[in-house]
């Protein structure tokens, strides 16, 4: 398991970015492909799609300085001011991420006067493709997403190889919850990190394959709006009931906290619990308003109706 894809003279191109890449390219296909078959604009789609990933990355490294200012905060300035926007050195957030992508289609929205969700629901395929190659890139990462120490069978032993994992893990952590280093051993010569722990990286491509499968059938539905609710409703749910809960992260307040060789590896609650439980109730709110409107596409030519029962299509010049 390396981080590195390929190095050229000393320029270096990780798995993390490509594998999110190929994820943002594949639901760019996907996505297109369904607005020509709703008769929806598909220049401005593909315009929006880029503004979406520019400001996604944005919001996505944002927020993740925001929530780890603790790695900034002893960074003399101007300096700081350079790790912050290196993207390069890793760190961002996915949920900073989906804000930034869905402020992005309010603007569009709002400048060329269409309905937000009817553009939204066609980012849910890239969003869940985004999500299994994040979480592979950090398979790849090794020190990224780590999952608690366990003695459940479930249990992941890192092997010898990774030497990402092991030299990441083996450095001590002010947070002692958070800190490893006393299942580390030197073996062979080199550090290593013994304990299993949960494979969260691992959880967390699964739940993208899930978001795949499932935005399918959401995607199926006439009423606008659907898929992006149930999206943001089931990655709420499997984040923070499954992924989360078995993190190796801060906790926020500590509630519950099991971990270690004779333990489950369970921690409540971190930040991400806290931010999925409104998250959570929107969607189950706003899907309950979708499911009793009218339906909004014909159910002959699939394009989306006005309120007179007229085919609605974005201008193409908009």
């Amino acid at each position: 398991m390396n981080p590195v894809f390929l190095n050229i003279g000393g320029f270096t191109i990780a798995w993390y970015g490509v594998l999110i890449t190929l994820g943002i390219v594949a639901g760019v296909w996907v996505g297109t492909r369904m607005a020509r078959a709703r008769g929806l604009n598909v220049d401005l789609f593909n315009d929006m799609i880029l503004w979406m990933i520019v400001w996604g990355l944005v919001g996505a490294r944002l927020v993740f300085v925001a929530t780890s200012w603790n790695q900034f905060a002893n960074i003399p300035f101007p300096r700081v001011l350079l790790d912050i926007v290196n993207l390069r050195a890793g760190g961002i957030s996915i949920h900073g991420g989906l804000i930034g992508g869905i402020l992005t289609i309010i603007y569009f929205a709002r400048r060329y006067r269409f309905d937000f969700f009817r553009y939204a629901d066609l980012a849910v395929p890239g969003v869940a493709f985004g999500v299994i190659g994040g979480r592979i890139g950090n398979i790849m990462n090794g020190t990224d997403t780590v999952g608690r120490v366990t003695n459940w069978p479930i249990g992941f032993r890192w092997p010898d190889s990774a030497r990402a994992f092991h030299e990441g893990m083996c450095v001590p952590n002010p947070n002692p919850d958070l800190d490893l280093t006393k299942y580390c051993q030197t073996i062979g010569g080199q550090v290593v990190m013994t304990a299993p722990v949960h494979f969260t990286q691992l959880y967390g491509v699964i739940i993208g394959i899930i978001l795949s499968v499932a935005a399918y059938y959401w995607l199926r539905s006439r009423r606008s709006g659907w898929a992006f609710w149930q999206f943001w409703l089931w990655y709420s749910i499997l984040r923070a009931g499954w992924e989360e809960t078995f993190r190796l992260n801060p906790l926020f307040p500590t509630a519950y906290l099991s971990q270690g060789l004779d333990k489950a590896g369970i921690g409540l609650f971190t930040e991400t619990h806290l931010i999925s439980i409104p998250l959570i109730i929107v969607s189950i709110y706003m899907l309950l308003r979708i499911r009793n409107r009218p339906d909004d596409r014909s159910a002959t030519t699939g394009e989306f109706l006005t309120r007179d029962g007229a085919s609605a299509k974005v201008p193409a010049s908009a």
